[in-house]
């Protein structure tokens, strides 16, 4: 009985035998996310700018016991994402698993917000998770199988100081998930995304370094604590996996009870 219960549990959560793409891997939640699927079982695709951050990556995933490669691009920068949809299948073949990771906060006041950073910040945060999943969604929708994850933030449902076009981009990320689960789910890809509260990452760097606004964030939750990068490891194998096989156009926050308070 206890192994037929085990294979139940391996069979929902398991990634083996998937391949998962994770942009904005060279740092952060990316980065985490990517030890993440290779320790659930997913073959892993790592994309960022900073060439030598995603090397290490890679090698350090290698220990997981999954195959691994890397595409250095400045998504920024990109115009034929197709092209890129290419690119990316051909190490390990197409991706059953996007993570759209890649994202700036420039945490600009109102008055400060320039046309550039504006125009960038959506770009990063809200255009690009949608050419990319515009690109790979096709052949996920052919073999009938594939899990989009988008990051949002608590920024998708509240605002805060200096965040009016990061909070802009992530309510933005917020209806763009439920529009692709609307064009996709019925061909069997689901298309959610994680609301992370405050996690140590370079992003939040900010926050971690000063230890008034860190506590002031840690008493806003309802647990009492700000995030710890293993706080998003259920959530995040979850979406990815057939578990969540009836769960799209969700956002899920994982941010230990912040917008419940």
């Amino acid at each position: 009985m206890d192994s037929i219960r085990n294979n139940y549990l391996n069979n929902l959560f398991s990634l083996a035998g998937k391949t998962a793409l994770i942009t904005g891997a060279s740092s952060g939640i990316g980065r985490h996310l990517a030890h993440v699927y290779a320790k659930a079982g997913a073959n892993v695709i790592v994309l960022a700018r900073r060439e030598q951050n995603l090397a290490e990556l890679a090698e350090s995933i290698k220990n997981d016991g999954t195959a691994v490669e890397y595409i250095t691009a400045d998504l920024l920068a990109y115009d034929d994402f197709k092209a890129l949809a290419d690119q990316i299948s051909k190490p390990l073949g197409p991706p059953d698993i996007l993570v759209n990771a890649a994202g700036i906060n420039l945490r600009q006041a109102a008055d400060d917000v320039t046309q550039e950073g504006w125009e960038k910040t959506l770009r990063l945060n809200l255009s690009v998770p949608f050419y990319m999943a515009q690109a790979l969604a096709p052949v996920m929708c052919d073999k009938g199988y594939g899990r989009i994850i988008n990051i949002a933030s608590l920024q998708s449902f509240r605002a805060f100081e200096n965040g009016i076009a990061y909070g802009a981009s992530k309510g933005g990320v917020a209806q763009l998930t439920r529009a692709m689960a609307q064009a996709w789910s019925s061909h069997g890809v689901t298309c959610n995304a994680i609301a992370p509260g405050f996690f140590p990452t370079e992003l939040t760097a900010a926050v971690f370094d000063n230890e008034h606004v860190n506590q002031h964030h840690a008493q806003a939750t309802a647990i009492g604590r700000n995030g710890q990068m293993h706080d998003l490891d259920g959530t995040v194998v979850f979406l990815a996996a057939h578990a969540s096989a009836y769960v799209t156009g969700q956002i899920i926050a994982v941010d230990g009870g912040y917008l419940a308070k």
